[in-house]
C-alpha cells in the first residue's frame, strides 16, 4: 500500500506518529486547534522536519488538509461549492466557442497518448496534466468564472479543473471531488490574503491570480491523492517553486495569454505538483518559514498566521463571487445599476440622451474601450440599453461593435474616473447617471454587485446562467442531466461517469 501511494518509509513513520498524536489529544479536541496540537506531535514522532523546524501555522494548515478527505463539511459550504463547481464547468463549455478554449482543445489533441482525463465540450480525452491546463484556459476564456475580492483571484478557474483531473485520474467520488475543491478555495485564496494582494500586485506587479490558482489547484489535488502530513507539506513546496506570473497580461488582447496565466498556468502547475510528490520527489517541509521563505520572499511583512486564520469556520467559497454577467469584473456594477434604474423607472435606448459612469480609476483603466466586446464598458452598456440585458452571446460579438444603432447608444456613454471610489476597493462601487431627453435625471449607486457574498444571485440566477452558456453548445437534454448530476454530485461514485455529459462528439 505505501508502495502504492508513494509513501517513503519515513512518511509511514510519520503517519503511525500521527495517530498516535492523534490518539493522544485530550477527548474533544477538534477543528482547527485541534488538529494543530495533533500536528505539532506527530512532527516531532518520527518525521524529519528539517534543521529549524516546522512553524506553528504550517503544522496546522497541513494537518488541515490531511484531514480534508474525510472532513464532512456543512451544507450550505457543500451547496455553494455545487454551484461554484456548476458555475466553473458552465465556463469552459461556452468558452470552446472562444479563442482561448479553441486554442486549448486542439493543444490538448495534440499532446500524449494518455487517454484518461477529459476536455471539456469536445470529444478530446488526454494526460491530466494537459486535460487540467486545457480545461482551465476554456474555464477563463472570457469573464464568466467566478472571483474572490479579498484574495483578488479567480479560484475555480484552476482549482475546479486540477481537481476534475485528479478525480479522473484516481477514480475519485463526487464527495471527494466537492472536498478538495472546498480545500483548494481554502488554501490557494488565504496565501494571497497572507502575502497582502494589494501591494503584492501593485508594487511587484505580480499576479495574485496566478498564485491563488497555483495553490488552491496543488491543495485540490494532493487532497485527491489522499497525501499524508508531510507530503501535503511537500506540495505547497513544490507549488511555492511554480507560483508565477505579472502583469503584462494586461497588454493581452485575445484573452489566450490571459487564460493561461489566470487558469491553465496554475492548474498545470498544481496537478503537476502532486504528481511529482505522488511519485516520490521529497522537498522543503516549511516553506512558509526560515531562510527564504515563500514569504518572505513575496511579502515581506507577512503574518505567517493569517494562512491558518479561521481554518475550518470560515469556508471561502462561501466568500466567493459567482457573476451575473460575463463580462470584465468592473462593468459588473454599471450593468446592475442601469437594471435596477430600469425595473423601477422603465425607459427605452431611444429615450436615453446620456449614461454618465463614475468608477474607481484602475477599474475604468482596464474596461475604458477596449478591443474585446466583454470588457469594452461603453460596448457593454449600449448593449445593455438596446437589449435590456447582457448576455454572453452579445458580450462576444466583435461584429456587433460595428453596428450603427451600438454605435448610437455608445457615444451616448461617458466614462468618469472617480478617485473616492479608488479607496472603497476591492468593492467595485459604481455610480451611473442617465439623464433622459425629456430632461429628468435617473441615479444609481451600487456598492454590492450582484452575485457578491454582499448581493448572492438566487439559485434559479444561477441555473439561468449556467443553462445560457452550457444549452447552445451541448444541447438542452445534455445540459439538463449535467446540472442535474452536479447539483446531486455527493451520489456520483465515479466522477469519470461525467464525461459523456461534459463533451460532444
Amino acid at each position: 500500500m505505501s508502495e502504492e501511494l508513494g509513501v517513503s518509509r519515513r512518511g509511514v513513520l510519520q503517519g503511525a506518529g500521527w495517530m498516535l498524536a492523534t490518539a493522544a489529544l485530550p477527548a474533544g479536541a477538534t477543528g482547527a486547534a485541534g488538529l494543530a496540537a495533533a500536528g505539532t506531535a506527530a512532527d516531532t514522532a518520527g518525521a524529519t522536519i528539517g534543521p529549524r523546524g516546522i512553524s506553528p501555522a504550517m503544522a496546522q494548515l497541513s494537518a488541515y488538509m490531511r484531514e480534508a478527505p474525510a472532513r464532512a463539511l456543512p451544507g450550505e459550504v457543500l451547496e455553494k461549492a455545487r454551484r461554484h463547481i456548476l458555475d466553473t464547468l458552465a465556463a469552459m463549455v461556452s468558452g470552446s466557442q472562444l479563442k482561448p478554449g479553441q486554442f486549448a482543445i486542439g493543444f490538448a489533441r495534440q499532446q500524449s497518448t494518455d487517454k484518461g482525463a477529459t476536455v471539456a465540450a469536445s470529444n478530446v480525452v488526454c494526460d491530466p496534466v494537459n486535460a487540467a491546463l486545457a480545461n482551465a484556459m476554456l474555464a477563463h476564456s472570457d469573464e464568466t468564472d467566478d472571483s474572490h475580492a479579498p484574495s483578488q483571484s479567480h479560484p475555480g478557474c484552476a482549482i475546479v479543473p486540477a481537481a476534475l483531473a485528479a478525480a479522473e485520474h484516481f477514480g475519485a467520488s463526487g464527495t471527494q471531488m466537492l472536498r478538495a475543491i472546498v480545500l483548494g478555495y481554502d488554501v490557494g485564496t488565504r496565501v494571497t490574503m497572507t502575502v497582502g494582494h494589494g501591494g503584492f500586485q501593485t508594487a511587484n506587479q505580480l499576479s495574485t491570480h496566478a498564485v491563488a490558482g497555483c495553490f488552491g489547484a496543488a491543495a485540490a489535488a494532493a487532497c485527491m491523492a489522499g497525501f499524508d502530513q508531510q507530503q501535503m507539506r511537500w506540495v505547497l513546496d513544490y507549488a511555492s517553486q511554480q507560483a508565477s506570473g505579472y502583469k503584462i497580461w494586461q497588454r493581452d488582447t485575445q484573452h489566450i495569454e490571459k487564460a493561461f496565466v489566470f487558469a491553465a498556468m496554475p492548474a498545470r502547475s498544481g496537478l503537476s505538483a502532486m504528481l511529482l510528490v505522488k511519485a516520490g520527489a521529497t522537498g522543503v517541509d516549511d516553506v512558509f518559514s526560515g531562510a527564504d521563505n515563500f514569504l518572505s520572499v513575496y511579502g515581506d511583512h507577512s503574518d505567517p498566521a493569517t494562512l491558518v486564520e479561521k481554518l475550518g469556520e470560515r469556508y471561502e467559497v462561501t466568500r466567493t463571487n459567482i457573476k451575473k454577467w460575463s463580462v470584465g469584473s468592473p462593468i459588473q456594477a454599471p450593468l446592475d445599476a442601469i437594471e435596477n434604474l430600469r425595473k423601477r423607472h422603465p425607459f427605452t435606448a431611444a429615450q436615453v440622451q446620456e449614461v454618465v459612469v463614475r468608477v474607481a480609476p484602475s477599474e475604468g483603466a482596464l474596461v475604458n474601450n477596449r478591443e474585446m466586446p466583454d470588457i469594452c464598458l461603453q460596448y457593454m452598456l449600449a448593449v445593455m440599453l438596446l437589449d435590456g440585458t447582457a448576455s454572453f452571446r452579445a458580450a462576444h460579438d466583435q461584429v456587433r461593435m460595428q453596428d450603427l444603432a451600438v454605435q448610437r447608444e455608445r457615444a451616448k456613454v461617458k466614462l468618469l474616473l472617480d478617485v473616492e471610489l479608488e479607496k472603497l476597493l476591492p468593492a467595485r462601487v459604481a455610480i451611473v447617471e442617465v439623464t433622459l431627453t425629456s430632461g429628468a435625471t435617473l441615479s444609481e449607486r451600487v456598492e454590492a454587485v450582484r452575485g457578491t457574498e454582499e448581493n448572492p444571485m438566487t439559485h434559479a440566477e444561477v441555473l439561468a446562467k449556467c443553462q445560457e452558456l452550457i444549452a447552445p453548445v451541448l444541447g438542452d437534454a445534455q445540459c439538463a442531466r449535467l446540472i442535474d448530476t452536479v447539483l446531486t454530485l455527493e451520489r456520483v461514485d465515479d466522477v469519470r461517469k461525467l464525461r459523456p455529459l461534459l463533451q460532444h462528439s
